[in-house]
């Protein structure tokens, strides 16, 4: 049996189908304000196509068929990230507004926390001080927004050794500050044993680039 044919539609058809799908009001509202200026000329393009017997027929069908596909396939894909809630979202930062915490301060909180049984606070507040600790100690640099992902993504190379149990730890972070996942007494001990071991740990740094002059 011979496979079907995919149906091309003639340039009728395509410039309805672009029409009805950029005109939804979903990608209206989700669109780049760069974007909204793209989508009426395009549209206008559109409308001077017109029949074989006008100048607009000059194009042949299939090419206006590929040209819809393309552009609506470019509206679907920019216009997604902002269509999905989850994209909304406020990042997963690890700190919050007040950046002037220390490490100390950071581990006494975690410290009351842990003894009053408040382990979710006691494990966030500890990660928190593991970072700052690595920032004060200028093995990172102070990034605001940074998430628990890059601050893996970073100290897995000054902390080769550590990289599993750092992965483990930032995802602990998340799961616990924004994911709702409720903490115990070990895992506490574990944030607590990873952070004073990095501390005492000597980070590995990239031996400098040579000067120019040491080259000749």
């Amino acid at each position: 049996m011979s496979a079907e044919p995919p149906v091309l539609p003639d340039s009728g058809q395509a410039r309805q189908w672009a029409a009805e799908e950029l005109a939804k009001p979903e990608y209206r509202e989700a669109q780049p304000s760069w974007l909204g200026k793209a989508w009426q000329d395009f549209l206008d393009w559109l409308a001077s196509l017109g029949g074989p017997g006008d100048a607009g027929g000059a194009v042949p069908s299939p090419v206006i068929a590929i040209v819809v596909v393309l552009v609506v396939a470019v509206a679907i894909i920019l216009a997604r990230p902002r269509l999905n809630p989850a994209a909304r979202r406020p990042g997963k930062d690890i700190f919050d507004a007040d950046t002037a915490t220390t490490a100390d301060d950071f581990r006494r909180r975690a410290e009351g926390s842990a003894a009053a049984g408040r382990w979710e606070e006691a494990v966030v507040d500890r990660f928190r001080a593991l970072v700052r600790s690595a920032e004060d100690r200028t093995i990172i640099d102070p990034q605001p927004g940074r998430t628990a992902d890059e601050v893996v993504r970073d100290l897995a190379v000054p902390f080769t050794t550590y990289a599993p149990q750092l992965a483990w730890a930032a995802a602990e972070f998340d799961a616990v500050r924004y994911g709702g996942k409720p903490a115990g007494q070990e895992i506490y001990r574990d944030m607590l044993r990873l952070d004073q071991e990095l501390e005492s740990a000597k980070p590995h740094r990239s031996p400098a680039l040579p000067e120019p002059a040491d080259l000749r």
